[in-house]
């Protein structure tokens, strides 16, 4: 039997809308003798609504779901009612349906519970975090975002759903970002209920799409629609001012070469799309029996598709080769700390005379306030460039003014060549929140009492720089970044639309030594240059500091944490643009327009649906009669 003209609610029983639980009073729809009891709804009778029942007319089901799968507010509908069986949570039906909000649904009675159902999500949102380095589960990617999707899926209410979304947000921003708690303390508790909202109508689309038994259109409708409201997730919170674009899903996959591939046509955007949609896929697999065909087709086209891009997606040209030393000076902590500094990376510099270097690269911060100021500064790092025969690419944090006149503590990256500063110079852009600014100072400057946030916020630069480089006859362009500028995927992309051969990121973890954040900042290097078809260089003060080739391979060996010296990097030189670097960002407008589509169907059936009768009056019989006694 399908029900017509009204919705039930999630978690009540679709054969006894009074809400008694199908066992109890009026028992079984049909009854222990096939016949329906007396007030039960048997086809072609009223509903208690006062619609008429029957089958539902092709494509007017209101719920959005497949009208030839019965599906009601998300669940399946009993079976016919001579024989079908409902429990008080929407149980099975005789056609093997089950309701999304039923206690026999992939574990929902297992995880009624609030506070077990909660711990659950949080443990769920945070498995994401193993793929990325350093644990480098990479693999795991691929099914780590399933069990949060069964228990979304299992959800009893739409405001449930909402709620789960919610939690395993929670899970995900502390586990990905967990280094900051030295930093930030309780604060981060705060933050990632903040982010976690983010995922909150996520949490509804997943429930929409995953729960009941969904129809084999439903389930390609999960595929695409559940990884593109993901990826806007990933789009909102890559804002700076909300942390920036750590811990996309897609950027796990920094090692594995066929998805650099990918990056290079749609960028991390369209790595993050097939990682979800292989996800969603598994979840169909497991808990959607009469969709595991086409969950099983899509998962193929999936693979089919990376296949493809991997043996027809243009490949960079090999033109040069150029010879770029990192000096990575190691901790350097206490008293007088930014001079030491100072003089550990001119040791390390002078060492790379003779070895046919074009340029050589400082971290973030490798010169501080107080030894910037001072003129011969200046004469050491023009005497170490005519040393070593090479351009020196520094960091500068300390007050300055910039071209414009402001003055005030700038974050700059400066290339300083045989005769001093050559007066090519970057200014950061994106400021690492709390880091390097607080936002709203005024309403949360108490942060610094309570963390390491910033005393006083830093000034951003106005626009991005291409410096060039000498380089014999010819002169070699860099883009520099600075710190987790190199997050951004359209930073790199402007710098190499620019002109850049080179994209030079400096960086410095040392406040976060012993956790996940150096590897996790170092494998950025390699999406951002097979994004764009460039050699990256990646170097900080206290590492992980690397080198990547143009198609995002690693180049030479890495400097760790542990590290306190020099390393020199033969890098190849690209030619060509890859469909990224032409195209931009459209797995994101593909995203905006997947949603848009289940948006303007979802309005379609809704204007269709058709409106129930108004109830008619109580039947009244006689006083005293038979069926209702006198009283």
């Amino acid at each position: 039997m399908r029900i017509r003209g009204g919705r039930l609610r999630v978690g009540r029983n679709a054969a006894d809308t009074s809400g008694s639980n199908g066992s109890g009073g009026g028992g079984p729809v049909g009854g222990p003798s096939g016949g329906a009891p007396t007030g039960s709804h048997t086809t072609g009778g009223p509903t208690p609504g006062g619609g008429p029942t029957g089958d539902r007319p092709p494509g007017n089901d209101p719920t959005g779901n497949d009208p030839t799968g019965g599906d009601v507010a998300g669940g399946d509908t009993a079976g016919p009612a001579s024989g079908g069986r409902s429990s008080a949570g929407g149980g099975s039906s005789a056609g093997g349906g089950s309701s999304a909000s039923g206690p026999d649904s992939a574990g929902a009675g297992r995880l009624v519970s609030p506070w077990p159902r909660a711990a659950a999500l949080l443990l769920a949102g945070a498995l994401p975090a193993l793929a990325f380095p350093a644990p480098g589960l990479w693999w795991f990617a691929y099914l780590a975002l399933v069990p949060w999707l069964l228990l979304i899926r299992t959800a009893r209410s739409p405001r449930r759903a909402v709620l789960d979304g919610w939690i395993g947000g929670i899970g995900f921003v502390i586990a990905v970002h967990h280094w900051l708690v030295p930093s930030l303390h309780v604060f981060i508790v705060l933050l990632a209920a903040l982010l976690g909202l983010l995922w909150a109508p996520w949490g509804l689309l997943v429930s929409r799409l995953l729960g009941g038994s969904p129809s084999a259109r439903r389930a390609v409708a999960a595929v695409v629609v559940v990884p593109s409201g993901w990826l806007l997730i990933e789009l909102v919170r890559s804002w700076e001012g909300l942390g920036g674009p750590w811990g996309l899903l897609g950027a796990s996959q920094w090692e594995v070469s066929p998805a650099l591939r990918v990056a290079s046509v749609g960028g991390v955007w369209l790595v993050s799309l097939l990682v979800l949609a292989v996800n969603t896929g598994v979840a169909l697999l497991i808990a959607a029996p009469p969709a595991r065909r086409t969950a099983g087709v899509l998962l193929l086209l999936c693979a089919l598709s990376v296949t493809a891009i991997w043996a027809w997606a243009p490949r960079p040209g090999y033109a040069d080769t150029v010879r770029i030393a990192v000096v990575q000076p190691g901790i350097v902590a206490g008293p007088g700390s930014v001079a030491r500094r100072l003089d550990r990376g001119e040791e390390l510099t002078r060492a790379l005379a003779g070895r046919g270097v074009d340029l050589v690269v400082w971290g973030e911060s490798s010169i501080g306030a107080g030894v910037w100021e001072r003129p011969e500064t200046a004469r050491r790092l023009a005497e170490l460039s005519r040393r070593v025969g090479a351009d020196l690419l520094v960091n500068v944090d300390a007050r300055q003014t910039d071209g414009s006149g402001r003055s005030g503590i700038f974050k700059s990256a400066v290339l300083v060549g045989p005769d001093g500063p050559t007066g090519d110079r970057y200014d950061k852009m994106r400021l690492v929140p709390f880091g390097e600014y607080v936002p709203a100072r005024s309403l949360l400057g108490w942060a610094t009492s309570v963390g390491k946030a910033a005393g006083e916020d830093r000034l951003r630069g106005d626009r991005q720089v291409v410096m060039t480089v000498p380089d014999g006859e010819r002169g070699l362009r860099i883009g520099p970044l600075v710190c987790f500028e190199t997050a951004f995927p359209d930073m790199s992309r402007r710098l190499v639309r620019d002109g850049a051969q080179v994209l030079v990121a400096q960086s410095a973890t040392s406040t976060f030594q012993g956790s996940w954040a150096p590897a996790q900042h170092a494998s950025l290097g390699a999406l951002r240059a097979a994004e764009n078809g460039r050699p990256t260089v990646h170097a900080t003060l206290t590492g992980i500091s690397a080198a990547y080739g143009p198609r995002g391979e690693r180049v030479g060996r890495p400097l760790g944490t542990g590290a306190s010296a020099a390393e020199v990097f033969d890098l190849p030189l690209a030619r060509g643009e890859t469909l990224y670097g032409r195209f931009g960002d459209w797995p994101v407008y593909g995203a905006f327009a997947a949603l848009a589509a289940l948006c303007a169907v979802e309005g379609l059936r809704a204007l269709r649906r058709p409106v129930p009768e108004p109830p008619g009056p109580p039947a009244r019989t006689a006083h005293g009669s038979p069926e209702r006694p006198g009283r």
